[in-house]
Formats: structure tokens, sequence, C-alpha cells
């Protein structure tokens, strides 16, 4: 794997994990300029690899997906991974029962046609959290592989 690749996908685990979520090098409520990568001290760059690291080595199983992800992500635009980083965000903060219910959803509309995944939308949008709570019970998601 080259530098960039790494870099990239050292990026994605940690702003995945929160750990770049905001610049905490300024106290004051600036930001100071973090440094490009050729800039920082063998050290700096060591403390940024490391959990990709040893989250590489823990999970040998998990090493084609995490190197996957890394591709998918330096393909994207830098839109696209704005986008990204607000979904995660955003996932981030929904309560396990949410999380749940956009599970079960997002399974079952994988498999289903544009318009029938707009219909389940209006559905959805119509019924109670008991119904929604009830359509999740009846349409589990399963878990990954």
């Amino acid at each position: 794997m080259d530098k960039t690749r790494i870099f990239l996908a050292t990026c994605l685990l940690l702003a995945s994990s929160g750990l770049l979520a905001g610049n905490q090098a300024g106290q004051d409520g600036k930001d100071a300029p973090l440094p490009a990568w050729e800039q920082l001290s063998a050290e700096q760059r060591d403390l940024l690899v490391a959990p990709l690291r040893e989250r590489w080595n823990a999970n040998p199983a998990e090493r084609a997906r995490m190197y996957h992800h890394a591709e998918r992500w330096h393909e994207m635009t830098p839109e696209q991974r704005k986008h990204a980083r607000r979904g995660m965000r955003h996932w981030e903060h929904m309560s396990p029962e949410r999380r749940a219910e956009m599970k079960a959803l997002f399974q079952a509309m994988k498999a289903m046609t544009p318009e029938q995944r707009k219909e389940l939308r209006k559905r959805w949008h119509a019924m109670t959290p008991e119904q929604r709570r009830a359509w999740v019970e009846a349409n589990p998601a399963t878990p990954p592989r």
C-alpha cells in the first residue's frame, strides 16, 4: 500500500473514530493550521498511523474490507467526502433504536426498485413510532458478515 493510501485510510479511520472531528491544537477557540504530511515529524506520523496499524494487525479478517473502504475514500470527490463525513456524524448521534431502524430500512431498500423504495419511504413517514417499531421487528437487519 503506498503512502497516500495509508494516509487516506488513516484519515478515514481517525475521522470515523472522532479523532479528527476537530483541531484541538488551538485552545483559545481558534484552530492552528496543521502541517502537511511531509512536514510532520516521524513521531507525529506514527501517532496518526498507529491506530490504523493496530486495527489492521488486530483484525486480519477485516483487512480486505478496510482496504476497500480506503480505496473508495481515495476515489471520492471532496464534495462526496464532505457528504460522507456529515453522514458519519449524523450516525454517531443517533440513538440505538434509530440506528436499528436505519439498518433495517437500508437492507430492505437495497433489494428494491426505485419505485418500491419511494413507496416504502412514503409509508415510513406516515407510520407512528409504534408502527415503525413493529416494521423493524418484522424486517430486522441481518448482522454484517
